[in-house]
C-alpha cells in the first residue's frame, strides 16, 4: 500500500470541510449558513486536516507520550520551540475552526470563509516546512 503524502491528505481534509457546506447547506441573504450541524462537521473536519499538516511538518508524533493524547497546549509548546511565527496561525486556526465551527456551530460565512482562509495559510506554511 503506498503512503499517502500527509500535506495532500491535509489538502483533501479541507477540501471535505468545503464540500460539507456546499452539499448540505445553504447561505441567506444576511450570511448565515442555515444548518450548524454541517457547520461543525466542516470546522472539525478543517482542524483535524490541519492536525495532519502540522504532525508532518513539526514531526509532533515522536513528542507524543504513549497512550496520552496531545493538547492544544502541546502543539503550541512544541512548534513554538521550531517556530514561533506558526504560533498565531494555530492559536486562530484552533478558535475559528475548533472553538467557533466545531463547537460553537457559529453559521456566520464571514467566520467560516476567514476560518478555511487559516486553514489554508497553515497547510501552506507546513507544506513549505515538510518538503
Amino acid at each position: 500500500m503506498e503512503k499517502k503524502n500527509p500535506i495532500e491528505e491535509a489538502k483533501r481534509y479541507l477540501q471535505n470541510a468545503k464540500d460539507v457546506l456546499k452539499n448540505n447547506t445553504t447561505v441567506d441573504n444576511d450570511g448565515y449558513y442555515s444548518d450548524s450541524k454541517y457547520v461543525r462537521m466542516a470546522g472539525n473536519t478543517a482542524w483535524n486536516g490541519c492536525l495532519i499538516a502540522l504532525d508532518a511538518a513539526y514531526d509532533i508524533k515522536k513528542e507524543k507520550k504513549k497512550g496520552t493524547r496531545l493538547t492544544i497546549d502541546d502543539y503550541k509548546r512544541i512548534i513554538s520551540a521550531k517556530d514561533k511565527k506558526m504560533i498565531l496561525h494555530i492559536i486562530e486556526g484552533y478558535n475559528h475552526l475548533h472553538l467557533y465551527m466545531g463547537y460553537d456551530g457559529i453559521k456566520s460565512s464571514k467566520t467560516i470563509k476567514t476560518g478555511f482562509e487559516i486553514a489554508k495559510n497553515i497547510i501552506s506554511r507546513c507544506e513549505e516546512k515538510y518538503h
